[in-house]
C-alpha cells in the first residue's frame, strides 16, 4: 500500500508534514535534513524541486529555490541524493514542484525514477486537471504516485467534488489565496472556509497549508483537518542558522508540543 495512504489509515488526525527546498541551505542537506525530520516526529514531507519561477511561493521559499539552483541542485541530482533514502526513513514522502521541469525530464522517466527511490506522492500545483486525467493519471498509478491537489477559498464545490472523487492520499487545503508565507495566522473567514468544506464530508483526508507557522496555528489547523503543512517558517528557521539537527528537532517538537484532544473532521 502507498505509504500515504496507510498513513492516514493509521493516524487520521494531528498529521505535521513539513516541506523543505531540496539543496537548500547546502545542496548536500536535502537527504540529512529528511532523516532529522523523521527523527524529530515529523509525519510525512513534501521535498520542494527548485524551480526558477515559483509563482505560488512567498519570498521566503522563492529564496530558498533561487539558492539551491545557485548551489547546483537539479532534479536529476535530487534523485541521486534520495537513491538510499529507504535505507532510513519510513514515513511519507512527497515531491513538490512545477510541472514544467517534470516534462523536460520526462513524465515516465520521471514517476520511474520516484518509484525506484521510493517517493510516494506528487504535488504540482500547476499541472491542469484534464491533463493528468486524460495523460498522466495511468502512469503514476502504474508506478504507485498518488497525485495531490489543492483546493482554495475559491474553488467551487463542483471543482473540489471532482478533485475528491479523483484522488488518492490527501486533499491540500490551501488557507488562502495568498502565496506561502505571507499570512500572520488564521482568519475567522478562513475558519468558515474550513467548516464549509468539512461539511462536504469529502472522502479524503485533507491537510490545510498556508499560514500555519506554529503550535497555535497548527492545533486550529488540526481542529477543521487530519493535519497541517509547515512550510516557510521552517525554511525561515534553515535559514537564520542553517541546518543543525538539534535545531529540526526543537523546531518540530515547538510545533506538536500540544496535540489538540478533538478532531472535527
Amino acid at each position: 500500500m502507498n505509504r500515504i495512504i496507510e498513513l492516514f489509515q493509521k493516524q487520521s488526525a494531528n498529521n505535521l508534514n513539513v516541506y523543505y527546498t531540496a539543496g537548500f541551505p547546502n545542496v548536500s542537506d536535502t537527504l540529512p535534513i529528511l532523516v532529522s525530520l523523521q527523527e524529530a516526529g515529523a509525519d510525512l514531507v513534501e521535498i520542494g524541486m527548485p524551480y526558477s519561477d515559483p509563482v505560488a511561493d512567498g519570498e521566503t521559499i522563492q529564496q530558498s529555490n533561487q539558492q539551491a539552483l545557485e548551489n547546483g541542485m537539479t532534479v536529476r541530482l535530487l534523485f541521486e541524493q534520495l537513491q538510499e533514502m529507504r535505507a532510513n526513513v519510513t514515513i511519507p514522502v512527497l515531491l513538490m514542484g512545477y510541472i514544467n521541469p517534470v516534462i523536460q525530464f520526462g513524465i515516465e522517466d520521471f514517476c520511474k525514477k520516484c518509484a525506484e527511490v521510493g517517493v510516494d506522492g506528487l504535488i504540482l500545483p500547476d499541472m491542469p486537471m484534464d491533463v493528468y486525467l486524460n495523460e498522466y493519471k495511468a502512469i503514476f498509478e502504474s508506478y504507485g504516485l498518488v497525485n495531490i491537489f489543492l483546493v482554495t477559498p475559491q474553488t467551487s464545490e463542483s471543482r473540489i467534488r471532482q478533485i475528491d472523487s479523483v484522488s488518492d492520499g490527501f486533499i491540500y487545503t490551501v488557507s488562502s489565496a495568498s502565496v506561502t508565507g505571507s499570512q500572520s495566522g488564521v482568519s475567522d473567514n478562513m475558519e468558515t472556509y474550513f467548516e464549509q468544506i468539512n461539511a462536504m464530508n469529502l472522502r479524503n483526508p485533507r491537510l490545510i497549508g498556508f499560514g500555519i507557522k506554529d503550535q497555535k496555528t497548527f492545533t486550529m489547523a488540526c481542529r477543521y483537518a487530519n493535519g497541517a503543512i509547515i512550510g516557510s517558517a521552517f525554511i525561515r528557521m534553515l535559514q537564520k542558522s542553517g541546518f543543525h539537527p538539534n535545531d529540526v528537532k526543537a523546531f518540530i517538537g515547538s510545533i506538536k508540543a500540544n496535540k489538540p484532544t478533538e478532531v472535527d473532521v
